[in-house]
C-alpha cells in the first residue's frame, strides 16, 4: 500500500535534513564552467571567487514541499491584495508622485522573502529589484546528490523553465505597455554596475537574453540620454529597461534621463517606481498584516488567513514611540526608505541613540519572525547558520527559490560557509 507523506512528515524530514546532513552537494567545478561559459568570458569565475568568496554555501537548504505551497499562497494573496482597488488608492497615498501612473507592467523579477519558524513560513519582506535569480539558476544546476533524498530533490532545479520563463517575462512586460511585439535592444541598468556586488548576474542576463534574440547591455544609469523622445546608451536606442537601481522614484539627478523617458512613456521600465509603491513599500505591511484592514478593503476570507503568515507590522511615529520602545526587544525595526539590511535594527539590540533615530518616524515595527537555521561544517566541526529562503516571481508566478545562509542580525555575503544555497524541496 502506496502511504502519502503528511506535510508534517515532510516538514520533519527537511528539519532533519537541515540539522544533520553536511553533505557537500555543490560541484563547484562545474559550477566554474557554467559561469564561464554562461559568461562568455573565460577566467569569469575566477575573478568572481576572488571578490565574492562567500557569494556561494557548499550545502543546499531543505525545505518541506507544503512549506513552499504555503510561500507560494502568501505570495498569490498578496497579488490579489494589489489589485484591490481601495488598497492600491490607500498604499498610494502616501507614494511620491512619480509612482502614481500605471503603465502597464507588473515588475520583473519580484522577490518575496521568507523566515521559517515553528508555526511556519513568515513573509518579511517583498521586493521588486530582486538580486541573485540568475546566479542562483545556475547554482541549482550545478549541485550533485549526495545522498537518495537529494537525488529525488534535485528533479525540480536540474531542468531550464526558468531561462524561458524569463525571455517570456520581458517580452510580456513590453506588451503589457505597447500592446505586442518585442524589444529589440534591452538595457539592464545600475548605478556604477560594474562596482554592483552582484554585477556578475548582470552578465548572465545579459547574455541570456542575448541567447535568445534580444539585443541586451549593461549600463550605468548616469550615462542614459534621453532626446527627440528616445532614451538612449552610448547613441543607441533602449526599448525597455530591466531596472536594478534602488533609488526607487528615481529622484536622482543622475537618473534625470530615465525619469523623463519614463514619464513620458518613451521607454518600458521593469520593476518600475509604480510596481515599487504598490508590492514593496515597508509601510504597505502594516496592512498586508493587518486582518481588519484587509476585511475593509474587501478582500476575501480565504486569502486574508494566508496573510495571518505576514508578522504584524506598524508604522513607528513620535506619538506611538514610547510604547514601542517597551517592546522593542520582540520586533525588527526597519526604514521607510530603505533598502536591502541598510539601517535595520534588532530591538533587543538598539542603543538609546538609534532609538532617538528610530523615534522620529520615518521607521516601521515589525514583529520579530525568527529566521530558520541550517547546520553546516567548518573545519570539520557543525556550526549554526541563519537562513532565509526568497521565491523570485514574476506576476505571482513562482520562477525559483532560493535560500541565503548567513550570521549577524541579517544578511550579508561575508559568511564563511554562507551565501546563496539551493532550495531543495522533499
Amino acid at each position: 500500500m502506496l502511504t502519502v507523506p503528511t506535510a508534517e512528515a515532510s516538514t520533519s524530514r527537511s528539519e532533519r535534513l537541515n540539522r544533520k546532513c553536511f553533505c557537500i552537494t555543490l560541484d563547484r567545478a562545474k559550477l566554474w564552467a557554467a559561469l564561464d561559459h554562461e559568461a562568455g568570458e573565460p577566467g569569469f569565475s575566477e575573478a568572481l571567487v576572488a571578490s565574492r568568496p562567500h557569494l556561494f554555501s557548499n550545502v543546499p537548504v531543505f525545505l518541506a514541499a507544503s512549506a513552499l505551497e504555503e510561500m507560494q499562497r502568501i505570495v498569490v494573496a498578496i497579488e490579489a491584495t494589489a489589485k484591490l482597488p481601495s488598497y492600491r488608492e490607500a498604499v498610494l497615498s502616501w507614494a511620491p508622485e512619480i509612482a502614481q501612473r500605471d503603465f502597464g507592467p507588473v515588475g520583473a523579477l519580484m522577490g518575496y522573502d521568507f523566515h521559517l519558524d515553528d508555526n511556519g513560513p513568515k513573509l518579511i519582506e517583498v521586493n521588486t529589484n530582486a538580486g541573485g535569480a540568475f546566479l542562483n539558476a545556475l547554482l541549482a544546476k550545478a549541485q550533485q546528490a549526495c545522498c537518495s533524498e537529494v537525488d529525488r530533490a534535485l528533479i525540480g532545479p536540474r531542468d531550464d523553465r526558468f531561462e524561458a520563463s524569463v525571455v517570456a517575462m520581458f517580452t510580456d512586460e513590453w506588451r503589457r505597455q505597447r500592446g505586442t511585439g518585442s524589444p529589440r535592444r534591452i538595457a539592464i541598468v545600475d548605478d556604477r554596475p560594474e562596482e554592483q556586488y552582484l554585477y556578475p548576474e548582470f552578465v548572465l542576463a545579459r547574455q541570456m537574453l542575448l541567447r535568445h534574440g534580444l539585443e541586451a547591455v549593461i549600463g550605468d544609469a548616469s550615462d542614459l540620454k534621453y532626446t527627440g523622445c528616445k532614451l538612449r546608451l552610448g547613441g543607441d536606442e533602449i526599448d525597455l529597461v530591466y531596472n536594478r537601481l534602488v533609488d526607487f522614484a528615481l529622484d536622482g539627478p543622475e537618473h534625470a534621463a530615465l525619469k523623463a523617458a519614463y514619464l513620458d512613456g518613451a521607454v518600458v521600465v521593469t520593476p518600475n517606481p509604480h510596481n515599487h509603491a504598490i508590492f514593496a513599500s515597508k509601510r504597505n505591511l502594516t496592512f498586508l498584516s493587518d486582518q481588519a484592514m484587509l476585511e475593509a478593503f474587501g478582500l476575501s476570507p480565504e486569502l486574508r488567513l494566508r496573510l495571518t503568515g505576514i508578522p504584524r507590522t506598524t508604522l513607528i511615529t513620535p506619538d506611538n514611540s514610547d510604547v514601542a520602545w517597551q517592546s522593542r526587544k520582540d520586533m525588527f525595526f526597519k526604514p521607510l526608505s530603505g533598502h536591502g539590511s541598510k539601517a535595520v535594527y534588532r530591538g533587543d539590540k538598539v542603543t538609546k541613540s538609534v532609538w532617538a533615530e528610530i523615534a522620529r518616524g520615518g521607521y516601521v515595527a515589525q514583529s520579530f519572525a525568527a529566521p530558520g537555521q541550517r547546520m553546516i561544517e567548518i573545519d570539520g566541526a557543525p556550526a549554526p547558520r541563519k537562513m532565509d529562503v526568497r521565491l523570485y516571481t514574476y506576476d505571482g508566478r513562482m520562477l525559483l527559490a532560493a535560500a541565503r545562509l548567513y550570521q549577524g542580525q541579517t544578511t550579508n555575503f561575508r559568511t564563511p560557509g554562507g551565501g546563496f544555497a539551493p532550495v531543495l524541496a522533499v
